[in-house]
């Protein structure tokens, strides 16, 4: 008897697993909240100079004070040495071009506007210092770079429950940490342990999920959650509008997550993991706890270690460390894996040179908040039709080669017509956000049980170093301005042919053993294209 079948008798998508979904999709909510909370947290009002102080104590008129730029507005960094007293006269020059000018000494004065209260208010990330609020971000992007990699490796050694747990008391806590920072290093230490945190509770809601629900039920479980994470952007939107305030939008994100890790005590390890890590009975008692909540005691009850085939299937696999070496005669499923990680990387890589900064738009950052969540509820929606009714490899490749072609398009869309460069993006970052949803259930059905969240990591991992080269290449814009867009629309496109390399899954049991998958792999007649070359 397979795993499968075990579960299908113990109630299949009973009671169980439908209260495990959704007290496992509500933290998820969260995380959204976290990822993107820069763009409230660290926006950027409008600023200027303050003004030198007059030697008799008298207000000195702003138009004297600082240079202005040619659109009327006064200069960010800059002020003048001087006074340029002869600008009040209708007679004098029209500007102050000529006047010698000197960097902002005695701080900045900020603007009333969507942003009041931010780290950059706080602590003057401006001018000089404005590269410090990105690599306050990408330290947090780092964190999750990080926890992609350790949480991956320790929940295959110490368990997906334990660590989840943790990770909403890690997270809880910088949290809040990060709501109290005295000054800009200690938030960047505090953000980059958050980042940490997330990670872990990413992968391990994921595995308990994939883990315990049937094979029918992946794809709408993996879109639930996906749409959590939609949701959660909606979230974020509200509290930052309702909580003006960098502290207090920092510590309303946080603290749900002590009730998270407080709940979390009530949850049941999985009991594939348990089988493969060598605790069999411990997994027998988790099966037996599952039938009783579904209602299927007497069934549960039947079952021993011996009369249970799926744990003896599994015991060759005790003591032996998980390892992603295979035969070379497989040498096409490590060609295959990597095509599955480059498309985690290009898919995170092309959202984030699309997402990374809502104040780019031009638009309200409220409303570009709302617009680039709500794409994502027909995006996931059609996702998930494709996943189940066509397959995970078209669901993939599809939704890649759309957000590409929708960056490259952008290309050859002049400047004059924003509404169509903003619809383009839309349309690009829904396509992302479809390819996200599928990731998680295609990758996820790659991997063998025993190198399962090992994989996930690797993958979280490729997609957050993703996140982090993006940035780098928006740089490229002063080189030639397309530039950036052809590397970003270009990943993707690539990462869609790539994918037509991968086996199909759909219909297929979870892999427990890496033989299972060189199976699979074998199965999909593909492999031995890489394997003769």
């Amino acid at each position: 008897m397979s795993f499968v079948e075990l579960l299908s008798r113990l109630g299949g998508m009973g009671r169980f697993q439908v209260t495990y979904v959704v007290a496992l999709a509500v933290p998820l909510l969260m995380l959204a909240s976290h990822n993107l909370l820069q763009n409230f947290t660290a926006g950027i009002p409008e600023h200027h100079c303050r003004p030198r102080p007059a030697a008799n104590a008298t207000d000195v008129p702003l138009a004297v004070s600082i240079p202005w730029d040619g659109h009327g507005r006064p200069q960010s960094c800059r002020r003048y040495v001087e006074p340029q007293w002869h600008l009040l006269d209708l007679n004098g020059s029209a500007n102050g071009t000529e006047a010698a000018t000197e960097p902002c000494h005695d701080g900045w004065t900020y603007l009333d506007g969507i942003f009041t209260d931010t780290i950059v208010t706080e602590w003057d990330l401006v001018c000089d210092s404005k590269k410090l609020r990105q690599v306050a971000q990408s330290i947090y992007m780092a964190g999750i770079l990080l926890g992609s990699i350790l949480f991956g490796i320790l929940s295959d050694k110490f368990g997906r429950r334990a660590l989840l747990t943790w990770c909403y008391l890690q997270l809880g806590a910088t949290g809040v940490g990060t709501a109290a920072a005295p000054s800009l290093l200690f938030y960047c230490v505090c953000r980059f342990l958050t980042g940490l945190a997330m990670a872990g509770v990413s992968l391990n809601s994921a595995s308990l999920c994939m883990e315990w629900i049937p094979t029918e039920a992946r794809a709408v479980v993996g879109t639930i959650n996906g749409y959590c994470y939609t949701l959660g952007q909606f979230v974020l939107a509200a509290a930052a509008f309702g909580l003006p305030r960098w502290r207090q939008l920092q510590l309303a994100v946080s603290l749900p997550f002590f009730v998270f890790f407080f709940y979390s005590w009530l949850y049941v390890e999985s009991a594939r993991w348990q089988v493969t890590s060598g605790r069999p009975d411990l997994a027998l008692r988790g099966l037996r706890k599952v039938a009783k909540v579904n209602g299927r005691k007497e069934e549960g009850d039947k079952h021993t270690l011996g009369q249970t085939s799926i744990f003896w299937d599994n015991l060759h696999l005790l003591g032996q460390p998980p390892s992603f070496a295979v035969p070379t005669s497989h040498f096409g499923w490590f060609w295959c894996q990597i095509f599955g990680f480059w498309h985690r990387f290009s898919t995170s890589f092309a959202y984030y040179g699309l997402a990374m900064d809502l104040q780019g738009f031009g638009f309200n950052v409220y409303l570009s908040q709302l617009v680039f969540g709500a794409v994502d509820i027909p995006a996931k929606l059609l996702s998930v039709l494709v996943i189940s009714c066509l397959g995970r490899r078209l669901a993939q490749g599809g939704s890649l080669a759309i957000a590409g072609l929708c960056i490259l398009a952008n290309i050859f869309v002049p400047s004059e017509l924003p509404t169509l460069r903003m619809a383009l993006a839309v349309v690009g970052k829904g396509a992302l956000a479809a390819s996200f949803n599928c990731a998680y259930i295609f990758t996820g059905e790659l991997f063998p049980t025993v190198i399962r969240w090992t994989g996930m990591g690797l993958g979280g991992t490729m997609a957050r170093v993703g996140s982090m080269v993006a940035p780098l290449v928006r740089m490229l814009a002063d080189v030639t301005p397309v530039l950036p867009l052809v590397i970003y629309g270009a990943a993707p496109v690539v990462s869609a042919m790539a994918t037509c390399f991968l086996p199909e899954t759909r219909h297929a049991p979870l892999p427990e053993t890496v033989k299972d998958v060189a199976l699979g792999f074998l199965g999909s007649g593909m492999v031995e294209t890489f394997g003769k070359t």
